[in-house]
């Protein structure tokens, strides 16, 4: 007699799997007020650079602000809808994209542009600041451990963790700093000048350079670590956990996928049947 055995549905029949964080990532019902809302901060920020001579970083966060908005909401449905995990994971996959793209275009400005390092600060030049670095990455590191808890647990969320927990150590050591330099200052009198923009661990001028422990050995000769000046250090750093970020995000979503596609019913035969045989007398 026949048996009946519970098989997978083959992916395609679901939808594709290749690309899951695109199908997390996909507006859907928002997008079309994504879109109207994008292009009302758009034109807000142009006629304000225009008629009103806002700096370009106003015009730019208007837009931000205006793209946020509809997000928010399909944030808030993807939570209804998927669980707070995998709603968190799309929320700081695209905050976190805006932020490395914030890096990008310091490193155009800086690189291909030739501005001054003081000059290129990306597009909203005043979240360039010290304490906005150090509580982002401490909230991005936060929201790490959040998603490793609620079960985004492989070997890129692994390596994601430990460059994020890096990532944010550099960004507290340099905080450190910067208020302790601050603090020399204001004892000197001096209140016109500010210590933004300091070297952390690595990098040039950073503490794997000038400390006494590290002087003549091989983290001295690695090209860029302790060479690389800080804009292009917080580059790299950014583009290399947007990517952990990426792969671990992929792959937890379509692990989550795969576990959860619906089950068909097909036959399956027994060995001791005459219609078998053709399977017992193959050769191995």
């Amino acid at each position: 007699m026949n048996r009946i055995t519970r098989l997978p549905i083959d992916s395609a029949i679901q939808g594709p799997l290749q690309l899951p964080l695109l199908q997390l990532l996909h507006s859907r019902e928002y997008g079309r007020y994504g879109l109207v809302a994008i292009a009302i901060g758009v034109f807000v920020g142009i006629i304000g650079v225009r008629v009103f001579g806002w700096p370009l970083w106003v015009a730019s966060a208007v837009a931000l602000v205006a793209f946020l908005a509809p997000t928010t909401l399909k944030w808030r449905a993807d939570w209804r809808r998927l669980g707070l995990t995998v709603a968190l994971l799309g929320a700081l996959l695209t905050v976190q994209g805006l932020h490395t793209i914030e890096h990008i275009a310091q490193w155009l400005q800086y690189h291909i542009l030739f501005w001054s390092m003081r000059q290129s600060s990306g597009l909203i030049s005043p979240a360039n600041a010290e304490w906005v670095h150090f509580v982002w990455n401490w909230g991005v590191l936060i929201s790490v451990l959040l998603l490793v808890r609620g079960g985004l647990r492989n070997i890129w969320a692994g390596f994601l963790l430990g460059v994020a927990l890096a990532h944010t150590l550099e960004h507290t050591y340099a905080f450190i700093r910067y208020l302790m330099v601050l603090g020399e200052l204001r004892d000197l009198g001096v209140t016109n000048v500010t210590a933004q923009g300091l070297p952390g661990i690595l990098g040039r001028d950073g503490w794997l350079a000038r400390s006494a422990w590290t002087q003549g050995t091989i983290l001295c000769s690695i090209p860029g670590l302790t060479t690389a000046i800080r804009l292009d250090v917080h580059f790299w750093w950014n583009v290399i956990e947007m990517t952990l970020l990426g792969l671990a995000g992929h792959f937890y979503l379509r692990n989550r996928q795969i576990q959860r596609l619906p089950q068909i019913a097909v036959p399956e035969l027994d060995a001791d049947l005459p219609n078998n045989r053709i399977l017992q007398d193959r050769p191995s």
